[in-house]
């Protein structure tokens, strides 16, 4: 192979890796807390991108600052992600929290549907497609090979500062601690005087934030026609899979594999 074939090659897998290291990291935080495989999870990535692409043109449009592009990806992210996070979480994931799993895949599954029968609804199903950030942010030359600073730097940065954050939140926080006493066993943390409902409730607005954000940060390089959220739910699950549910360490490493 030749050799900027080669780094062309893995500059494109680290980049899409890092994308779908977000998405399966919320899909594996929200099955540890819950035991739900949250098919759902995948509208969050493709609502992510199509909010984050408007705020974009919009930005283009009302001829505002042009390096606001950047933060309004990380603001499109907590906005849908939170939304739709918790609208899930109280409408319906604590209503089938101790249902029969195939009865949970079917539940999750239809808020899918529904949720992509809304994105046609607003956005239609001609191709959405933001660029500014990309275009701001220049390009590089790596061996002689040229690439995007945005998709080299910028995306996995972002999963790396998500992975050691979540890791350190987990960790060496009282909720965070919280949130693992409820994955661990829900009856004993309950008993032991933690907000279950809370914590729940923060796991999956987390969750949807991340998965908003693997779309969020795809807006600039991506076309997000209807069915995308599909394509990275198929992904999103070959990485838990992989790396086994609840696992962010072998998340992490999964996706990489994958994304090459």
């Amino acid at each position: 192979m030749d050799l900027n074939l080669f780094l062309l090659a893995l500059m494109d897998g680290t980049s899409y890796a890092a994308l779908l290291f977000l998405v399966a990291l919320g899909l594996t935080l929200i099955f540890g807390v819950m035991q739900i495989i949250n098919v759902a999870h995948g509208s969050l990535y493709a609502w992510g991108g199509y909010f984050a692409a408007t705020l974009g043109l919009a930005i283009a449009n009302f001829a505002l600052p042009a390096w606001l592009a950047l933060p309004a990806l990380f603001v499109a992210a907590i906005v849908i992600g939170g939304l739709l996070g918790t609208v899930l979480e109280f409408a319906l994931l604590r209503r089938i929290l101790d249902k029969d799993p195939i009865l949970q895949l079917l539940v999750t599954f239809a808020a899918f549907m529904v949720l992509e029968d809304l994105q046609r609804l607003i956005w239609g199903v001609q191709p959405v497609f933001v660029s500014e950030v990309v275009n701001q942010l220049g390009t590089l030359d790596v061996a002689g090979v040229t690439y995007t600073r945005y998709q080299l730097l910028v995306i996995p940065s972002v999963a790396l500062v998500a992975f050691f954050g979540l890791r350190w939140f987990l960790g060496s926080t009282a909720t965070g601690r919280q949130v693992t006493a409820v994955t661990h066993n829900r009856e004993v943390a309950t008993a032991m005087g933690v907000n279950t409902h809370r914590v729940t409730w923060l796991t999956i607005a987390l969750g949807g934030v991340l998965g908003a954000l693997g779309g969020a940060l795809a807006s600039p390089t991506t076309s997000f026609t209807p069915g995308i959220g599909a394509d990275m739910m198929v992904l999103s699950f070959a990485v838990v899979a992989t790396a086994g549910l609840g696992q962010i360490g072998g998340a992490a490493l999964a996706a990489l594999m994958i994304g090459m």
